[in-house]
């Protein structure tokens, strides 16, 4: 190895690989924007959650029989997503032609009509339609993280993805204080909104604004984070046409430095099919996420049901102000403790040793329902049951940070 000469005959130039071992900063200007469009995202699930069971009550879908508000709550929130399974890939894959801010505003624009439509839906098929068409057009979730990848290289990812788990935890502080506080706000603050008439017929229209609004405001400030090659005009032409997609565009030499391809004549423009994926042990990650994720969101989904149900049918019997504030409480810890203390464990235990706990955990979280509501029962909301709430969101911890981060960690794996 020849050694570095330190007079005139020392280049100026320095070496590929002195130059990539210097951090690149994180481009703010743009980074600020993806961390606000990953909050407004955030912000609408978090929202809903404090008061779907009532305004399930009170459209008068379950004829008063209680035992059928958290068949209804999962029949809406089963809409949501089964609409954004079935269209997720198409528009990521559509992102890559086209560009990011036509979808991300697609996106956006779907959460605003969406959710003022849900504040003014009546009936049960007008909430269930509400949410799929914004499940349906909500492309956000894959091209947030393609942008990141766009503006950050090899040495800076690492930094903007910690960055990431920010706004989801605003969002989760933010989202249940707002569902809680603002539905039914002519009973909560007469003196404000007691003479208004229309939210005496719409009670949820105004949590449901506050997301919308600030997707609105997100919509207005979006930036494109690469070059396109083709307009969507031009895509719609050639479908009608019978003709094949265009080539996307070429990645770019951040892309190209984290893959290791030095050349991007040598990227293969033709994108892996399906079937080239489906290896065993792609399978077999896939199939441990789905089984945790299936519990979060199972978890996810019940947890206000059951605190909004009546105790003598098996709940808590708590008002939506109170849920957001737990929901609240929660997530912030949530979120706090995965910034705090995840790197720490992962570098002791392993993704491997985290993903087993945050499944484990599910035994306990599931065995305190019953348990909490015996307390409640017999002693009330007193402190043994507010013991074992707090029991049980702290052993939702591991769940939460293990969904979370799993993804990552998986495609390390795969």
């Amino acid at each position: 190895m020849i050694a570095h000469q330190n007079d005139e005959e020392t280049p100026l130039l320095q070496r590929p690989e002195q130059q990539m071992a210097r951090t690149s900063p994180l481009p703010w200007d743009q980074f600020w924007i993806i961390l606000f469009l990953q909050f407004s995202d955030s912000l609408v699930f978090q929202t809903l959650a404090p008061f779907t069971p009532q305004l399930i009550r009170d459209i008068g879908v379950t004829n008063g029989d209680e035992s059928q508000v958290g068949h209804y709550v999962g029949i809406l929130q089963s809409s949501y997503y089964t609409a954004q399974a079935l269209t997720i890939l198409h528009w990521s894959q559509l992102s890559d032609h086209i560009g990011r801010k036509p979808l991300m505003l697609t996106a956006l624009f779907a959460i605003v009509v969406s959710m003022f439509s849900f504040g003014l839906s009546k009936t049960f098929v007008g909430l269930v339609i509400s949410r799929a068409f914004c499940g349906a057009f909500n492309g956000s979730n894959g091209v947030i993280k393609s942008m990141v990848m766009d503006i950050t290289d090899v040495t800076n990812m690492p930094k903007a993805y910690s960055y990431m788990p920010l706004p989801w935890m605003l969002g989760t502080l933010v989202g249940p204080l707002v569902g809680g506080s603002l539905s039914r706000p002519v009973d909560r603050f007469p003196e404000i909104f007691g003479r208004s008439k229309f939210l005496k017929i719409y009670p949820y229209l105004l949590p449901c604004a506050v997301p919308a609004i600030f997707a609105l405001v997100a919509w207005l400030v979006t930036n494109e984070s690469v070059s396109t090659r083709v307009s969507l005009w031009e895509l719609i032409k050639r479908w009608l046409l019978r003709q094949s997609y265009v080539k996307p565009f070429l990645p770019s030499s951040n892309a190209l430095a984290i893959s290791g391809v030095a050349n991007s004549e040598e990227v293969s423009s033709k994108p892996l099919p399906l079937c080239a994926l489906l290896t065993p042990k792609v399978l077999t990650v896939a199939a441990s996420y789905v089984t945790m994720a299936l519990f979060y969101m199972a978890f996810s989904s019940v947890l206000p049901v059951f605190y909004s149900t009546p105790i003598e049918l098996g709940g808590l019997s708590l008002d939506p102000p109170h849920i957001g504030a737990i929901l609240a409480v929660s997530g912030v810890a949530h979120g706090a403790f995965q910034l705090l203390f995840y790197a720490r464990l992962h570098d002791r235990f392993g993704a491997g040793a985290i993903h087993i706990a945050g499944v484990g955990s599910g035994i306990p979280i599931t065995i305190l329902f019953p348990v909490i509501n015996a307390l409640a029962r017999v002693h009330g909301l007193g402190f043994a049951v507010w013991l074992s709430v707090g029991a049980q969101l702290s052993l939702a911890t591991s769940l939460v940070m293990c969904y979370r981060m799993s993804t990552k960690h998986f495609r390390r794996r795969t």
